[in-house]
């Protein structure tokens, strides 16, 4: 069923030369900009709008529609806490299910008046004369007095520069721009990558065509897939017995976080986990050298632990090779390794990932004294405090903000976090008459001192590999070094006075 919420929207294009204001403009409704909507909503501050970009909610769940797409975190912990779900069908949700769920919320909880879809931010000014954001987008002028993030780090794909690749012949489209009119029945298909994507794409058109090269740059740790159905007493319970999905959530949280010991504060404790994936591949692999291509050389952790138990068998077919030779170009119809071996193709599925620490949003966000975020990164790496405020950037708040990211369990308790943190900090700018709130740099200093000191023992930092959790300087700007639950205590209150604070004429800070 087609559950699109796009004929709900009512909020319509402003005219070219007016400039609607409000209280809030949020910038992108996936989880995080939708959950946002829904706590000011909760808050009674209705003076907001949603900006996004395409025509439903979503997110990185309406963009990535290919074959086999799937979370990687149970169900019932991959979900609002304020809006649990009785209906998921599995322990892991496929991309349909998510979306539908995403969508019900936002029906649910009546946000959706409060978009605007097809409204894309081309750029985010700050106006120090008013101390007003000053938005320009595809549908018009907004302005607002503070802003919130949540365009998402998952949000701009990453297209490899290899030459040649603008001259092929075929169907060639990235995996979160899948294009469903393109028929790869019987075709000779690449998959560039052998990411989180590409190891649920694999499998899920190896059947399909009739041959398959997969070009692996970097061979990922799989650990097995503990999916199955629900039975129709669990779900039955889900429905009508108080407190078992609570119950089932907190178990599975539980069981993730442990792993934090091992990927943040002792490495050494990751050895059973890597026990596990290198015996998944000496029973799922047959071939001696296929073995030994599709086993890290780094430590498990290093990079994204991926889940599987589809995908080594899927490699290890006559119609399929996986290709460790780096690509040298790409032709009308085939592609060329540095070998010099060339592979006829019809197709070519991009499965690089996503623009993480250098998101082209960057670029269009300026602050106060006038350098776009991009700037002020550039500078020195992705840096915020708490995730959620950067220096020069007054009344703007961070959803999925730098090093908030997570290796091991639900990106959507982090959100819910991040959420309580800047809700608090709406509700003190209205209470206590404030203008402007903005992070002191010392402040944002000493917290990123501190987490990198936090990150450098991890095995982010010590496991041997090279991923897209560091940026050009090093530094690990992506990822939280600690307990989930520790982040919920830090962002549990809007901490003013850590902030340079600005008040309307004639009113006091209270």
């Amino acid at each position: 069923m087609d559950d699109r919420v796009t004929d709900t929207a009512a909020v319509g294009v402003v005219p070219e030369d007016s400039v609607r204001h409000v209280r809030t403009v949020i910038i992108g409704s996936g989880f995080a900009g939708l959950g946002a909507a829904i706590r000011l909503s909760k808050d009674g501050r209705e003076d907001f709008l949603v900006l996004e970009r395409d025509s439903d909610v979503g997110g990185t769940w309406r963009d990535n529609t290919y074959p086999g797409a799937a979370c990687d975190v149970p169900s019932h912990l991959y979900s609002y806490s304020f809006a649990l779900n009785p209906e998921w069908s599995r322990s892991f949700s496929a991309q349909p299910e998510i979306q539908h769920y995403i969508r019900r919320v936002a029906r649910q909880y009546n946000v959706l008046e409060k978009h605007v879809f097809d409204c894309d931010v081309t750029e985010a000014r700050w106006n120090c004369g008013v101390s007003r954001w000053e938005l320009t987008t595809s549908r018009g002028h907004f302005s607002a007095d503070t802003v919130i993030c949540a365009f998402g780090a998952l949000a701009e794909p990453s297209l490899p520069s290899i030459p040649g690749i603008d001259i092929f012949d075929g169907e060639i489209f990235h995996s979160a721009q899948w294009n469903h009119d393109a028929d790869l029945t019987g075709t000779r298909v690449a998959v560039i990558g052998t990411g989180a994507s590409a190891i649920q794409i694999v499998p899920a058109i190896v059947d399909q065509v009739q041959h398959l090269d997969v070009y692996q740059r970097t061979a990922p740790w799989l650990l097995p897939r503990f999916d199955r159905a629900y039975t129709r007493i669990e779900r039955w319970a889900f429905h009508h017995v108080p407190g078992v999905q609570r119950l089932l959530r907190a178990a599975i949280y539980g069981g993730r976080e442990v792993q934090v010991v091992g990927l943040a504060k002792a490495p050494v404790f990751m050895k059973p986990l890597e026990w596990m994936a290198r015996m998944k591949i000496r029973t799922e692999i047959k071939d001696p050298a296929l073995r030994e291509k599709v086993t890290p050389n780094f430590r498990i952790g290093c990079k994204r632990m991926l889940i599987s138990n589809d995908y080594y068998a899927a490699l290890d077919r006559d119609d399929v090779e996986l290709v460790t030779d780096p690509i040298a170009e790409i032709r009308e119809h085939a592609v060329v390794t540095r070998d010099g071996t060339v592979r006829p193709v019809d197709a070519i599925v991009i499965a690089t990932g996503f623009q993480v620490t250098d998101s082209p949003m960057f670029e269009v966000i300026f602050g106060r004294d006038g350098r776009s975020l991009a700037q002020v990164f550039g500078e020195a790496g992705m840096q915020a405090y708490k995730g959620a405020t950067v220096a020069n950037f007054p009344n703007m708040f961070f959803l999925v903000g730098p090093n908030t990211g997570l290796g091991h369990t639900s990106m959507v308790y982090m959100i819910e976090s991040q959420i309580n943190y800047v809700a608090d900090a709406i509700a003190a700018l209205e209470q206590n008459g404030i203008r402007t709130v903005e992070i002191r740099k010392e402040v944002q200093d000493d917290y990123n001192r501190d987490l990198q000191e936090k990150l450098s023992n991890s095995v982010w930092m010590t496991g041997g590999c090279a991923s897209w959790y560091l940026d050009r300087h090093g530094n690990n700007t992506t990822l939280w070094p600690d307990f989930t639950f520790k982040f919920r205590r830090q962002t549990q209150r809007f901490d003013i006075a850590a902030y340079e604070v600005s008040a309307d004429a004639g009113t006091p800070v209270g």
